[in-house]
């Protein structure tokens, strides 16, 4: 039974608890992570990287709606969900200027509120948080997208939410 079960000696009392040998090695992975984001500069770094991110991809959309609105055609076609496959199919691809436009402004909207910072941000992180959401019923592909994103996206927000609230000087 030798490496299952450590002692702990507290003062008078011994305690026994199972041995973690991988539990060292997740906290020394984790909390560099936390810690580095924890600092004001790269919690506002990640934030406007991630606002940064949503106003290029903004343009990305605009460019390919403006070059060819068909582009988007076969965008929910892998999507498990057949509401959301006849909606793409029967509503977006309709007019897909008009909705497709309707989403860049949505993600430079996102975009613009994690730039501003402060209570805009709170809107933003929410909003980000929202369209990976929303991703998810498009297919399995929006999934290797959108569950990584989603794991950062709400760590870096609730970090920044959490964080005390300093006054600009």
């Amino acid at each position: 039974m030798t490496g299952l079960m450590t002692g702990r000696t507290t003062g008078a009392s011994t305690t026994t608890r199972p041995a973690t040998p991988h539990r060292a090695s997740e906290q020394q992975v984790i909390d560099p992570v936390l810690g580095a984001l924890a600092h004001p500069h790269r919690r506002r770094a990640a934030r406007t990287a991630v606002g940064g991110f949503f106003l290029a991809m903004a343009g990305v959309h605009l460019g390919l709606v403006a070059a060819d609105p068909q582009v988007y055609a076969t965008f929910a076609d892998r999507s498990e969900v057949a509401f959301v496959r006849d909606s793409w199919r029967d509503v977006v691809m309709a007019a897909p200027v008009w909705w497709i436009s309707l989403l860049l402004v949505g993600e430079a909207l996102v975009g613009v509120l994690l730039l501003v910072g402060g209570r805009a941000a709170r809107v933003g992180w929410a909003a980000a948080i929202a369209f990976h959401l929303l991703l998810l019923p498009f297919g399995w592909w929006a999934w290797v997208w959108a569950v990584p994103a989603l794991g950062w996206l709400v760590l870096i927000a609730a970090l920044e939410l959490r964080a005390p609230r300093t006054r600009a000087a």
